[in-house]
């Protein structure tokens, strides 16, 4: 399972198998069952989780009114986390939930730091990754605050098809910002 993460990686930085062996040094293999948070609002957020397998929500819960807003979802091959949260070491304010049976494979922040001083390659790799998360969530942003909810869905459904095949209508209609009901009506 490894081996996905080395792939991974040279998509955008080579690597030698020493520097592949210094790299997976640092990280730590972890499984996760459905409905298990791997982060919990208010709890610390020890490790950055690139996902090998499974499908999660991040997700911020309104403690006023109790609602949840789901910002993402993750699948294979993705990275996700409370970033804020990872990065300052502090609380989180996000949670991230398994939606399926998910394997992981988790860096602490100071791996992240001895693999961007121990490796230069490396830097470049998670800057790119950073870079094409900022432009994801710039895009989500603007769809939000411009496109029609059916314009919203078609867009998803363009960018990750077999994702959208995964989720719970309940669970992708309330990242849509749309009633199940009205998900139903542009579900073609």
């Amino acid at each position: 399972m490894e081996s996905k993460l080395r792939q991974h990686i040279e998509k955008l930085v080579p690597l030698t198998d020493d520097e592949y062996a210094f790299v997976e040094q640092h990280f730590t293999f972890k499984k996760f069952k459905k409905h298990q948070f791997m982060v919990q609002q208010g709890e610390p957020v020890p490790y950055n989780y690139y996902l090998l397998s499974g499908l999660t929500k991040l997700v911020y819960t309104d403690e006023a009114t109790d609602k949840q807003y789901i910002l993402a979802f993750a699948m294979e091959d993705w990275w996700d986390n409370d970033f804020q949260a990872y990065y300052t070491r502090t609380n989180a304010t996000l949670s991230m939930e398994c939606l399926e049976d998910t394997e992981a494979l988790c860096l602490s922040l100071d791996s992240f730091h001895a693999l961007r001083n121990g490796l230069p390659g490396i830097e470049h790799f998670f800057l790119e990754k950073v870079i094409a998360g900022f432009l994801a969530a710039q895009r989500r942003i603007l769809s939000l605050m411009t496109s029609s909810a059916q314009e919203r869905y078609e867009q998803l459904v363009a960018q990750h098809p077999s994702l959208v095949q995964r989720l719970p209508k309940t669970q992708l209609a309330a990242y849509l910002g749309v009633s199940r009901e009205t998900l139903s009506r542009l579900d073609f």
